[in-house]
């Protein structure tokens, strides 16, 4: 399991709430004044992933104002950029003069050297996701990072948005990771980050050429991922899609332990074999399990999947309602049958 920190309000005394998670907000990312019309009672939850020099914070909390003053920034920085990721409520900069609001899936990036009051607002309680990342890890020049401070990154689209979907995956299933796992995460995070300062610019090739790989081959993994359901998916595609060369996309899978087309066709499997196991779908054709994962041909569909299982689609569907059948019998245990068919290698 990743390592984590997790601060609930309510296992604290009401009286003494607001200042516990004033304290953890500092401990977390920096001294700040915050302020709260809810601090009579407040409410707050948070959890923070450390990976490696990154941390990833989930927080769900009452609206409140947060105030970085120069004062605070002489006698303590971290030197680190703040990437935010609302989910619900809004968040409102104002710096030097100037106000700017951000909504759901409008991702900020703040610099902790940076004076700024932070305003967050919502009809109930704020949700949002954050990133931090030392700025002296970003592969950037500092006047190329200092100019995408205080923009609005789409989270819906292009890069951020693969950057927000890895955030809140990440968030949600932390339990699935090792804790060897945490350093080579962060540095994934960091690489997105770069990639999302890049995009920003415009200027996504004067990225390292390490990390501008990466972060394309994340790109693209995330590409097929969305794609699978078109049959015409193939590498020459995926290739147009990210416009690189066919051989290009090709190399960038030469770290990984498949090729591009079977990365689709296992991805496809993958999806096949959890719907086919799916009580809610059972009534589904299997022709229409195999046309919703990009197998127009039947024949195509059960050839592949045999390969892949072991067995052909209709008993794989088969065994699993026997093995789920089992699972809700008296004994409440497994009876019957075997594990879980595995994937061929």
């Amino acid at each position: 399991m990743l390592p984590e920190i997790v601060f609930r309000s309510e296992d604290l005394p009401v009286r003494d709430r607001f200042d516990a998670w004033r304290e953890r907000m500092r401990n977390t990312h920096a001294p700040t004044l915050m302020t709260s019309e809810h601090t009579a009672d407040f409410f707050g939850h948070q959890r923070v992933l450390q990976l490696g020099p990154a941390s990833v914070s989930s927080a769900t909390f009452q609206p409140m104002v947060f105030r970085r003053t120069p004062k605070m920034i002489r006698e303590s920085d971290p030197e680190v950029c703040h990437l935010s990721l609302p989910l619900q409520g809004t968040l409102g900069i104002v710096r030097d003069g100037h106000e700017s609001r951000f909504g759901p899936y409008e991702m900020h990036l703040n610099d902790s050297s940076l004076a700024s009051d932070m305003l967050t607002a919502a009809d109930g309680r704020v949700i949002g996701i954050g990133l931090e990342v030392p700025k002296a890890l970003i592969p950037l020049p500092r006047r190329d990072v200092n100019r995408v401070i205080g923009q609005c990154i789409s989270g819906r689209d292009g890069v951020g948005a693969l950057l927000a979907g890895f955030l809140t995956r990440l968030s949600e299933d932390a339990g699935s990771y090792r804790a060897a796992d945490a350093p080579r995460l962060g540095t994934v995070l960091i690489d997105m980050m770069a990639a999302v300062f890049a995009h920003a610019l415009d200027a996504e090739t004067a990225l390292p050429p390490e990390t501008y790989q990466r972060s394309l081959t994340l790109r693209v993994k995330d590409f097929i991922r969305q794609n699978l359901h078109d049959p015409d998916l193939t590498p020459t595609r995926v290739a147009a899609a990210h416009h690189i060369s066919i051989s290009y996309l090709h190399r960038l899978f030469t770290t990984e332990t498949t090729t591009v087309a079977a990365y689709i066709r296992q991805h496809r499997l993958e999806g096949a074999r959890r719907d086919l196991a799916a009580p809610a779908l059972s009534a589904t054709p299997i022709h229409a399990v195999a046309v919703r994962w990009g197998f127009p041909r039947a024949a195509d569909f059960t050839r592949a999947f045999r390969t892949a299982y072991g067995l052909p689609p209709s008993e794989y569907r088969s065994r699993s309602r026997a093995e789920g059948a089992a699972e809700c019998g008296q004994d409440g245990g497994r009876s019957g049958g075997d594990a879980e068919p595995r994937a061929r290698s």
